[in-house]
């Protein structure tokens, strides 16, 4: 194998992006304040994105910035400047989806990478060779292709484009993502970044003359979910992915927690590099490599289209909530080896006599049981209940900034 095979990990802000980084990804990808489609991450000003990409470099990692709205004329002036930033701080690549964002990249920063985001509905060979005559160097395949239908554009596509692909997370119901029911029903338009996601709400018909009777669309009291669809997983499928000539696989998230970016990323590297290194072992640990996905919170997984058109397994009618069994506990911010003891920045509830696992982003996930620990002012305490509190907790072995603790779900969420 030749070309080496990328992890692409979400950043929302820049904690995510050194947990991503640190947990494995080879390269993450991230919005500004202006030009990208999640609205609601909370994205990076120039200070921010300047530092992110310090860190990704310092590890190894390259930084691809969103630039895939849908322009309007308005949009425009502010482009050239914002594209010479990006070129500035050292970023590796933009995406792009809008042919006059795509000509004013080309134009104002001619050496940067230009990817064609899957906005852009890549579905064959010929809008591929489009893009790369015109000067870029990967496309972003569509969601709505499957594994046989991005292999045949692989084999006709010169081997220096690039394709990449989502492997995991949410799935837009749209077409490759230009969904028109947020800009419809919200006034927020989801080709400009701020989808409100009514593909999740929960939809009954009325009759004109009775208004006030409720009538669920699928026979169930609770209504439905229309369009409803579940997780895209890919991780038990590493090899096809690679055949079909995917060099990058991409993870979706940025507006995911930091918890679920480092459990997904993490599963993802370790299955990559065990697919690489020896394929049987691959084979004998898929199970492994679902359960550790599966410890960040989803809603149940689909491959998608990669095996052909999904059906109504693929989607979700009984509920909009995410199947959740573990919960992220607290981040270590320090750790002293001569006493044993890490600082804990708390994210959920934990107490005296929990287990507990520590997921870290170099070294084996241990299990342990929490025995002694203390507040800010040197107490003893039985229980860490407050937001965010500082504490002090006795580990069994050397952690590291940035590893994260998380226990099984006192009140686990199901689908059932």
């Amino acid at each position: 194998m030749n070309k080496k095979i990328e992890l692409l990990a979400p950043a929302g802000d820049l904690e995510k992006l050194k947990i991503a980084v640190l947990y494995g990804a080879d390269a993450v990808y991230l919005g500004g304040t202006s030009f990208g489609l999640r609205a609601k991450a909370k994205n990076f000003d120039y200070e921010q994105m300047k530092e992110g990409v310090e860190f990704a470099h310092k590890h190894g990692a390259k930084v691809y910035v969103t630039c895939n709205i849908f322009a309007h004329n308005e949009d425009f002036p502010e482009l050239p400047g914002y594209l010479r930033e990006l070129e500035e701080i050292g970023v590796d690549a933009v995406l792009v989806a809008d042919p006059g964002v795509f000509a004013v990249a080309r134009e104002t920063v001619p050496n940067m990478d230009i990817h064609i985001s899957t906005q852009a509905n890549n579905t064959n060979y010929h809008t591929a060779l489009f893009w790369k005559k015109l000067g870029a160097s990967r496309i972003v395949m569509a969601r709505e292709l499957s594994l046989k239908e991005i292999k045949g554009i692989s084999e006709n596509i010169p081997k220096d484009l690039e394709i990449e692909a989502f492997v995991h997370g949410a799935m837009c119901i749209s077409y490759s993502g230009r969904c028109l029911l947020s800009n419809y029903l919200s006034g927020r338009d989801a080709n400009k970044g701020a989808c409100s996601h009514p593909c999740r709400w929960q939809y009954y018909v009325t009759e004109k003359t009775r208004p006030n009777e409720y009538m669920p669309i699928v026979e169930d009291e609770r209504g439905t979910y229309i369009f409803n669809s579940k997780d895209l997983c890919m991780i038990e499928h590493i090899p096809e992915l690679i055949d079909a000539g995917i060099m990058s696989l991409k993870i979706e998230g940025r507006i995911k927690t930091c918890f679920y970016v480092g459990t997904v990323v993490r599963a993802y590297r370790e299955a990559i590099d065990d697919y690489l290194k020896d394929p049987n072992l691959y084979e004998s640990k898929k199970e492994y490599y679902l359960q550790e996905a599966a410890k960040a919170s989803y809603r149940g997984f689909t491959t998608g289209f990669y095996y052909g058109k999904p059906g109504n397994e693929e989607q979700i009618y009984t509920t909009s909530s995410y199947i959740r069994t573990y919960d992220f506990i607290g981040m270590v911010i320090d750790y002293d080896k001569e006493t044993g003891f890490a600082v804990i920045e708390q994210r959920n509830k934990f107490v005296v006599g929990d287990k507990i696992e520590f997921l870290r982003h170099s070294g084996e996930v241990f299990e342990m049981t929490v025995e002694e620990m203390y507040n800010e002012d040197g107490e003893r305490i039985t229980e860490a209940p407050h937001p965010q509190q500082i504490i002090r907790l006795k580990v069994d072995k050397c952690v590291d900034k940035f590893d994260m603790m998380r226990k099984e779900a006192e009140n686990p969420v199901t689908l059932e």
